[in-house]
């Protein structure tokens, strides 16, 4: 196989059939051995890290497929930590897509004059652009259809969409008490330009908290899938 991306989190290879295999890592990000699903540098290993993501984004993706929401998903081998999906090309350099239900993280530190820690939000989405060099800066609707990014039926899908998956995950977290605070997600489109969930679903891309406290990645993964 052709390694074609190397990211933070993952490797991609190319097979001959056509299609993609992931490579999930133990590099988590964050920064200063911090652990924070929002960076964009990679902050620590975890060992078994990659596992545990993959455990649950193969719990989570077949979830989606239950309820017919297209992703790029076609199995998983835990064992190898690898993932295979259908290939998808990206909006722009990439897009990333966050669901919010509480305030924390960077929408904290934006709108902390105005907003409480914790403070109750309603399924609130933003998108911000893949771009290391800028700290993946936030784009509104108006500049990804300016700049070409999406179109605005493009737009009003991946938004309805997010919310849709991102209530999936929070369904399935409060059957095991705990509550998703946020969720960054990622979209690309297949063969037939149909708007599907690329990436993965793991404890690092979201923050999940019971009783008011943190759940790390490994321990959301144990007591999801126990």
């Amino acid at each position: 196989m052709e390694r074609v991306y190397i990211g933070k989190t993952k490797d991609v290879y190319k097979q001959e059939d056509g299609n993609y295999l992931l490579q999930f890592k133990d590099d988590v990000t964050g920064e200063d051995g911090v652990f924070d699903p929002g960076a964009n540098t990679v902050g620590l290993t975890i060992d078994g890290a990659g596992k545990a993501g993959l455990k649950l984004t193969k719990f989570f993706f077949e979830k989606l497929k239950d309820r017919e929401i297209p992703t790029h998903y076609i199995d998983a081998t835990i064992e190898e930590a690898t993932m295979t999906v259908i290939p998808a090309s990206i909006f722009g350099e990439g897009l990333e897509v966050i669901c919010r239900y509480r305030a924390v993280g960077s929408f904290l530190r934006r709108y902390g004059k105005y907003a409480e820690e914790g403070q109750v939000l309603d399924g609130f989405v933003e998108v911000t652009l893949k771009d290391d060099e800028r700290k993946d800066p936030p784009i509104s609707e108006d500049a990804l259809r300016m700049l070409g990014i999406l179109t605005t039926e493009e737009y009003q899908v991946l938004k309805e969409r997010t919310v849709q998956i991102a209530d999936v995950v929070k369904e399935e977290l409060a059957v095991k008490g705990i509550e998703l605070y946020d969720i960054k997600l990622e979209f690309g489109k297949d063969s037939n330009n149909q708007i599907i969930l690329i990436d993965e679903i793991s404890g690092g891309n979201m923050r999940a908290y019971k009783d008011g406290e943190y759940i790390e990645p490994l321990k959301l993964q144990k007591i999801m899938i126990s």
